[in-house]
């Protein structure tokens, strides 16, 4: 019972538990395509675990994996947001409850009417589920709400209007208001199936060019859902890392107006052509205010770790040694730097070059570039949702170094060589040639996405240990009352006030 009251109450166990079913779909669905379908392994799966794999339906089997997915993930989100912003302990419980009912509800009776049979039944649950994960959304923006007086910022180091007003928390309410708008235009678009809408896959209508509006919004809600998780994930680590000071109240605004206007861009897709020029202006906003997170992160970090290390005036390769001192504290802002240059830089590079590089190579190699593009960045914000719950799991010493690293260096592997991979006629035009650099690309890719899967599979064998242990790390977790608000929190905005708003009114 109290193995169960910590997985479903505290922090910990809600992200372990969810990361550990985002591992366990992963682990089963991904023996369903690339090589696995040419060693055969796919086929031992379907007929084991006596799936119904039709041809004719795999996009749709595709969307309902990937919704599943998505929605833990989200809720990994929400359990971080309600751990480190502050209010009532009976909110985040609330919170927590239903967006657990509901990513479960989905994940389960998604899975199960995509791959085992089409029982309608499980499609109403799987409907059932994501309206609960959107009714939490609602719940999360009651309870973000950042016009509260009792949240304003007391500290004025903080980005803050002239009311006193937290521009963080406005930042966190405006992210959480746009994907509620954004989750709307899949859900109506959703409605229409089967009466002017049909399943499809975005990168299958790249060179279509008479997309109806009902397409046009579902990739505008593609688009537009995983760069709030990167927004949401960035907001986080901002807290986590304690962000503060002048660049905090440079960042702060640009974020706000950033999301603001990225979201606006991308629902206007369905009735105008100058979405991307929105978008753009948009990212940039959102780009420069994670570009004054990492210079904040990493000059506290030298400056932290130098102290640690006895290092009283550090020279340039002292100081590089306190930067890289902690693979976990470190990795998530590198992350978004190396982001930079594997999804926001060809994101862009594309747009622009579009015309005239693009669209004259075979749909084929757009395509692997479109679908890589989407996977890297939502892999990525995987690798620092990992490094977060490392680090408030408890992971130190060797271990923790160990594990961050080869997060770090094992995903930067993987996806520069997914990013070499797509964008290989640049560097190889003539396709017969490319045999070389196709071979070694992927097999850096398989490396590197290897060591993380192992590592990942290795760090969760060691919480499922611990987990049935009697004096384990988890009976300390458990036994926190306050929901790892003391470790993942901003010192200033909530341990001074958390017997205030992580209560009961």
């Amino acid at each position: 019972m109290n193995r169960f009251k910590y997985l479903f109450t505290s922090t910990k166990g809600l992200i372990l538990f969810a990361i550990a079913m985002i591992a366990i779909v992963t682990a089963i669905f991904q023996t369903l395509s690339g090589p696995m379908v040419e060693w055969g392994i796919r086929d031992i799966t379907v007929k084991l675990l006596g799936m119904e794999m039709h041809p004719e339906e795999r996009a749709g089997r595709i969307i309902m994996l990937y919704h599943t997915i998505a929605l833990a993930v989200v809720a990994i989100e929400v359990y971080m947001m309600t751990s480190i912003i502050p209010m009532r302990k009976s909110e985040q419980r609330n919170i927590n409850l239903l967006v657990t009912i509901g990513y479960l509800t989905a994940m389960i009776f998604g899975l199960a009417f995509a791959y085992w049979g089409h029982n309608y039944a499980f499609h109403g649950l799987f409907l059932v589920g994501q309206s609960l994960v959107f009714i939490t959304g609602v719940l999360l923006a009651i309870a973000v709400n950042p016009w509260k007086k009792e949240y304003y910022v007391t500290d004025k180091n903080f980005a803050h209007f002239k009311s006193g007003m937290d521009m963080e928390r406005m930042a966190f309410f405006v992210m959480i208001i746009a994907m509620l708008i954004s989750a709307g235009y899949g859900a109506v678009t959703g409605s229409f199936w089967g009466n002017g809408h049909e399943t499809f896959l975005a990168e299958d209508l790249i060179r279509d060019p008479n997309k109806t509006h009902l397409q046009k919004a579902i990739i505008g809600h593609l688009h537009i859902m995983l760069t709030l998780l990167a927004v949401a994930i960035t907001l986080v680590v901002g807290r986590w890392l304690e962000f503060k000071g002048t660049l905090h109240k440079i960042a702060m605004p640009l974020m706000i107006i950033g999301t603001i206007v990225i979201a606006g861009g991308v629902w206007s897709v369905v009735w105008t052509h100058m979405a991307h020029t929105f978008i753009y202006i948009g990212s940039v906003g959102v780009m420069l205010a994670a570009l004054m997170l990492v210079v904040y992160s990493w000059n506290k970090l030298i400056k932290d770790n130098s102290k640690e290390l006895g290092y009283e005036n550090p020279n340039f390769f002292q100081k590089l040694k306190a930067l890289f001192h902690d693979p976990l504290k470190f990795g998530p802002t590198w992350q978004m730097v190396f982001m930079n240059f594997t999804v926001s830089g060809i994101g862009i590079f594309m747009a622009i070059k579009l015309e005239k590089i693009f669209r004259v190579w075979p749909a084929r190699e757009e395509r692997i570039t479109l679908t890589g593009h989407w996977h890297i960045l939502s892999a990525l914000i995987a690798t620092i949702i990992l490094m977060y719950y490392a680090d408030i799991a408890g992971l130190k010493g060797k271990k923790r170094k160990l594990f961050g690293w080869i997060l770090i260096i094992g995903s930067d592997i993987a996806f520069a060589s997914m990013t070499i991979y797509s964008m290989k006629r640049l560097f190889v035009p003539q396709e017969v040639a490319q045999k070389k650099l196709i071979d070694t690309t992927m097999l850096l890719t398989d490396f590197g996405l290897g060591a993380i899967l192992v590592s990942l599979a290795i760090f969760l064998i060691w919480r499922l240990m611990d987990l049935f242990s009697k004096d384990g790390l988890w009976t300390k977790e458990a036994a926190d009352p306050e929901l790892d608000v003391e470790k993942t929190t901003n010192p200033v905005l909530n341990i001074e006030r958390k017997n205030e708003f992580n209560t009961e009114a």
